[in-house]
C-alpha cells in the first residue's frame, strides 16, 4: 500500500505541473515555447530559494522528470561551481550538471529527424 501511496503523489504533482501548463495553452495567448522557459525559471527559482528539495523528496519524479527538474539541475550545477570555482561557475556549472540530459535530446532528436519526415503544420 505505501509503493501505492508514492506513485500516487508523484502522479499527482506530475499532472499538476501538466495541468497548470495545459491551462496557460487554453487560456493563454502564451507560445509554448515561453511556457516551457517559465517552467525551467520555476525550477531554478525554487532551488534558489531552498524548497526544491523537500518537494523532490515528496513527490520524486513528479517534480523532476518535468522541465521544472530540468531548471533545477541547471540551477544546482551552477551554485555547486560558483562554491568550486568562483564567479565563472555560473557559466559552466549548469551546463556541466546537464550535460548527459542535454546530449540525450540532440542524439534522440537526430534518430528521430532521420527516421520521420517533417510536415508543416495546416490551420
Amino acid at each position: 500500500m505505501e509503493i501505492f501511496l508514492k506513485y500516487l503523489w508523484v502522479f499527482l504533482v506530475g499532472g499538476f505541473i501538466c495541468l497548470i501548463g495545459q491551462i496557460l495553452v487554453i487560456k493563454t495567448k502564451i507560445t509554448t515555447a515561453r511556457i516551457l522557459v517559465i517552467f525551467e525559471l520555476l525550477g531554478v527559482l525554487l532551488v534558489t530559494i531552498g524548497i526544491f528539495e523537500p518537494i523532490s523528496a515528496f513527490a520524486k519524479a513528479g517534480i523532476n522528470v518535468p522541465i521544472i527538474g530540468f531548471g533545477a539541475s541547471l540551477a544546482k550545477g551552477a551554485i555547486e561551481a560558483v562554491k568550486a570555482k568562483g564567479v565563472f561557475g555560473i557559466f559552466t556549472g549548469g551546463l556541466e550538471a546537464t550535460a548527459g540530459g542535454i546530449a540525450a535530446a540532440v542524439l534522440f532528436a537526430f534518430i528521430f529527424a532521420l527516421i520521420f519526415r517533417a510536415k508543416t503544420k495546416k490551420n
